[in-house]
């Protein structure tokens, strides 16, 4: 693992838009970081500063509180805590940013899920003078879990721990004992002060010990969603359109890419035929590639619908019925063995029952675990770790259409 990273090594964006998520225990200093972030890149509207500033003020502090910036529930204010998934957009001249600000409390987990779900970079926020603690563990199990492509390990308030090479050294040998188990890629630490701004946009003065990247730096240059288009090509259907005696399939790419010629199948009837067309904004186009939506026209007259999913390339998915997955629970009603769900995959939903939860008795809020679920339908599944899109299902309860979990698929 790098502790530090030049900007050259970091090479140049490969996108505009970068998606990424915050995780962080209690009182870590996470919604101050963001505050920073947001603020430093001036990235906050004059009347929202001018609100916190009388927020603080009101609470007799000197400084405005950049916590406040994104705790935007009353309880998050009152309690100094951060409780639901908050999505802020901001933008630098290089990138444009989604950031998912998640809860860290264990009662929270199911949120930091959602929040991370999408991200393709997490920042763990570390506590300097506490080190790694249980929840910084169940952060980057998380993290691995969700196959999130690059984590930042930010070590935060350094000013209270003198900024000290010897701490932030310590926490991150730590640190990385944990990812090699969890077979995390590569971690990126980066020693900061949210409080004073050390290292979150501008670089320290405070640290001369380390030369890499300031963490807007980092975000701001990372490589990121360069796989999407290299993958096997995937086109879950959302609807048929007919026109006259013509039928366009249309749905979004969600990996790979499809040309006018290219031989596919259709799942789960197994169904072959070719591209005849594809049809993008109106326009006849020759290509389309992840994430486009769009229609398609095939040279033969297939029996598709909405939830089938067209393939190219030899990669085909894996049709099954026996659904193998790593699970979050989402719902406050536990997951039993014997019950009866809906499984949401792509654009497909099936009727499935639960068959084994790794021994449990069952899952309750919250929990991370192990599912064995039959479908009533063959499902064209891939591997989570190939594909964070067809690799990811929901369960639902069919008596209301509540969420129930969250799963990614495993094989072997």
């Amino acid at each position: 693992m790098s502790t530090t990273t030049s900007t050259a090594d970091l090479g140049l964006a490969e996108t505009t838009l970068l998606r990424f998520a915050t995780a962080g225990s209690v009182d870590d200093g996470k919604s101050t970081l963001v505050g920073r972030l947001l603020h430093d890149s001036k990235s906050v509207l004059t009347d929202q500063l001018e609100a916190v500033e009388r927020a603080s003020a009101s609470r007799g502090q000197d400084a405005p509180d950049l916590a406040l910036l994104t705790d935007g529930l009353r309880a998050e204010r009152e309690q100094g805590i951060t409780i639901d998934v908050a999505y802020r957009y901001f933008a630098t001249p290089k990138r444009r940013f989604i950031l998912a600000d998640t809860p860290g409390h264990v009662q929270y987990t199911r949120n930091m899920v959602t929040g991370a779900s999408t991200a393709e970079l997490t920042v763990v926020l570390v506590d300097a003078r506490n080190g790694v603690v249980e929840q910084t563990r169940r952060h980057a199990a998380i993290a691995a879990l969700l196959r999130v492509p690059h984590v930042v390990l930010a070590v935060n308030k350094m000013d209270l721990a003198g900024y000290e090479r010897a701490a932030f050294e310590r926490i991150v040998a730590d640190f990385t004992a944990q990812t090699a188990e969890l077979g995390l890629p590569e971690v990126t630490a980066i020693p900061v002060s949210a409080l004073v701004g050390d290292n979150v946009v501008d670089r320290s003065a405070h640290m001369d010990w380390y030369d890499g990247p300031a963490l807007l730096e980092f975000l701001e240059n990372v490589p990121v969603a360069a796989d999407a288009a290299d993958a096997p090509a995937r086109f879950p259907v959302q609807y048929v359109i007919r026109h006259g005696a013509v039928r366009h399939c249309a749905g979004q790419l969600v990996s790979g890419s499809l040309r006018v010629g290219d031989r596919v199948t259709v799942h789960p009837s197994g169904e072959t035929s070719e591209i005849a067309g594809i049809d993008v904004l109106g326009t006849e186009a020759e290509a389309a590639h992840a994430p486009q939506s769009f229609g398609i026209r095939l040279a033969d007259q297939r029996d598709v619908s909405r939830g089938d999913m067209i393939t190219a390339g030899p990669q085909a998915p894996v049709l099954t019925q026996n659904v193998t997955a790593a699970v979050c629970h989402l719902a406050d009603r536990p997951l039993r063995v014997g019950d009866r769900v809906l499984l949401k995959h792509a654009t497909r939903t099936v009727k499935a029952i639960v068959r084994d939860l790794g021994g449990a008795a069952g899952l309750t809020a919250n929990d991370l675990g192990r599912i064995t679920l039959r479908s009533a339908e063959p499902l064209p599944l891939d591997a989570y770790a190939v594909s964070r899109r067809t690799g990811a299902f929901i369960l639902i309860d069919p008596a209301d259409g509540a969420t129930l979990t969250a799963g990614m698929v495993e094989f072997g």
